[in-house]
């Protein structure tokens, strides 16, 4: 769903409680998760998984915000922001990351300039 701004406000999608999206979700605004998505989020702007928000699968996007839950993966390309209320069991590749106290993070964490182009996978033999 994308919601219309006032004037003088940015553009942004938002997906409410209650609502759930299995797939992949192609933004080419910011993005507030305040329901559930289980797949791929691809976004050029920044990524909010509000408190009431659940990702489970992956997610690319230029900076996140997360104050609700994550289960996959999550590649940033500049800023990742865990707020106290975050749950993350996720691998984390960013240039930034900052955590607030009481976020809970498990998983792997690569930061840096060399993270902010994911490299890809050799092919597996057949």
């Amino acid at each position: 769903m994308t919601t219309q701004p006032q004037p003088g406000s940015a553009q942004f999608n938002a997906l409410t409680a209650g609502s759930k999206i299995i797939g992949t979700v192609i933004a080419d605004n910011d993005i507030h998760v305040d329901g559930t998505i289980e797949g791929e989020i691809k976004c050029t702007g920044k990524v909010v998984i509000g408190e009431n928000g659940f990702v489970k699968g992956t997610i690319t996007c230029q900076n996140a915000d997360i104050q609700g839950k994550l289960d996959g993966k999550i590649d940033v390309k500049q800023t990742l922001s865990l707020r106290a209320s975050a749950h993350l069991q996720a691998e984390v590749n960013t240039q930034v990351l900052i955590v607030e106290p009481n976020a809970v993070f498990n998983g792997t964490c690569n930061m840096g300039k060399s993270v902010a182009q994911p490299q890809p996978q050799p092919a597996q033999p057949k």
